[in-house]
């Protein structure tokens, strides 16, 4: 019989896990030095929040939510800047656990709505996200100040 998923917060000593799944997701190795002043950073902000799911204490899958108040909203909006599955647990209602769980977080945190962004190619993803209840609503423009 197979053990529940369980899901909880990453902290600090989660560092070599996050790295690993950010890097597979990514599908590059990511600028280390770059990547730890970022997850210290972030680790360290009240509003960001990353969890974990593991299956049998194996890391598995991560989510990440961002909460913080916007303008526009006059509100707190919530978003999932990161969200990945190891390969062989997809399918496997992981994704689907991980997005329960941060949902309810947010709207526990008090946010009004939850935002995803998904690269262009990755439509699997896109079709997980609108089973999930999200939709395509908005345009993301990017400018890449590398090429300047």
């Amino acid at each position: 019989m197979r053990q529940p998923i369980t899901i909880r917060r990453a902290s600090a000593a989660d560092r070599e896990i996050l790295y690993h799944m950010i890097c597979s997701l990514e599908n590059t190795i990511l600028d280390r030095p770059g990547f730890d002043a970022a997850f210290d950073r972030n680790v360290a902000n009240p509003n960001i929040s990353y969890f974990l799911a593991e299956l049998d204490g194996k890391p598995i899958g991560i989510v990440s939510c961002h909460i913080q108040p916007l303008l526009h909203h006059a509100a707190l909006v919530s978003e999932i800047q990161e969200m990945y599955v190891e390969p062989e647990y997809r399918s496997q209602q992981v994704g689907k656990a991980l997005m329960e769980h941060v949902t309810a977080f947010a709207k526990g945190e008090g946010a009004i709505q939850m935002e995803v962004t998904s690269r262009a190619t990755r439509e699997q993803a896109h079709r997980f996200y609108q089973r999930e209840g999200f939709e395509k609503s908005h345009v993301k423009l990017v400018r890449y100040f590398k090429n300047e």
